[in-house]
């Protein structure tokens, strides 16, 4: 296995354009998380915030992400989940994703909770997985360096005020959440599903997005489902990309096996039809 690259260099590399693909992890499966980190993707996000997983499960997808090489994250459950974040950045996570920005203050204290002092709050306690590698002034003489920290934009008040929260210094990536966003800014009421993500509203609120992320060398991450607009979002400078999540690769493939089935045995005079599912 090729040597995993440092956060300082794996950030180095989103920077300079070159993406990283990852994958949300929503199942509490240890298994699934490290079959998924042997599948090629850049990165795994173990989302406490969306997902069963407690702190002893999440100790155990950790693992097995580093089993299989890939940068792990965690997506916490907001910018005053201080437990939360010090849980998953002492067993290992080599970043966090904090939910529901929405100002500067909010920013700047997510980004304390992440990093030492005299950066931030950060409390120092050793032994701890993080440190089974490097010792205690190993990684954390470097953790403020190497460790990720993404903000999530996912709020019409969070792209009111993205000039003051992309200047934040320690703001690694701003990771744009177009569910949420829509859902703030009233699209799902204003328009037909799917259009609200190519609608004009939505376009100029990544735009705005995109330009004070570039004005501060802030990364710009994003989650898509499926790979139909990876093309569209690269040229746009996005390279912290998520090709959905763990659950929604087994719906999508469960169900092109399904239709599959019912194709093949409607051509051999089997007529069987699917269950109902939970794809659109």
């Amino acid at each position: 296995m090729p040597e995993t690259l440092s956060g300082t260099d794996f950030k180095k590399q989103l920077r300079e354009g070159k993406p990283k693909f990852g994958l949300f992890l929503n199942a509490h499966s240890p298994t699934v998380a490290e079959q998924l980190a042997h599948s090629g993707y850049d990165w795994l996000l173990v989302d406490t915030q969306h997902g069963p997983m407690g702190y002893e499960k999440l100790s155990a997808m950790l693992s097995a992400i580093g089993n299989g090489g890939a940068k792990s994250m965690v997506r916490v459950g907001g910018y005053d989940d201080r437990p939360g974040i010090q849980q998953a950045l002492d067993l290992g996570s080599d970043g966090v994703l904090i939910p529901y920005i929405n100002t500067a203050d909010e920013a700047r204290q997510a980004v304390s909770c992440a990093k030492y002092p005299t950066v931030g709050t950060r409390s120092v306690y050793f032994p701890q997985r993080s440190m089974n590698k490097a010792g205690l002034l190993g990684y954390a003489g470097k953790y403020n360096q190497d460790g990720m920290v993404a903000l999530q934009v996912e709020t019409a008040s969070c792209i009111e005020n993205i000039t003051e929260i992309a200047a934040v210094p320690g703001v690694d990536i701003l990771f744009l959440g177009q569910n949420d966003l829509c859902m703030s800014m009233g699209l799902y009421n204003k328009y037909e599903f799917p259009h609200m993500y190519t609608s004009p509203e939505l376009g100029a609120a990544t735009q705005k997005l995109v330009e004070h992320a570039r004005k501060n060398n802030v990364i710009l991450g994003l989650f898509l489902f499926g790979t139909a607009r990876v093309g569209e979002f690269l040229e746009k400078g996005f390279t912290f990309i998520s090709i959905g999540n763990d659950l929604h690769h087994v719906l999508t493939q469960a169900g092109a096996y399904v239709n599959d089935m019912e194709n093949i045995s409607r051509d051999k005079g089997k007529t069987w039809t699917r269950r109902a599912t939970a794809l659109f």
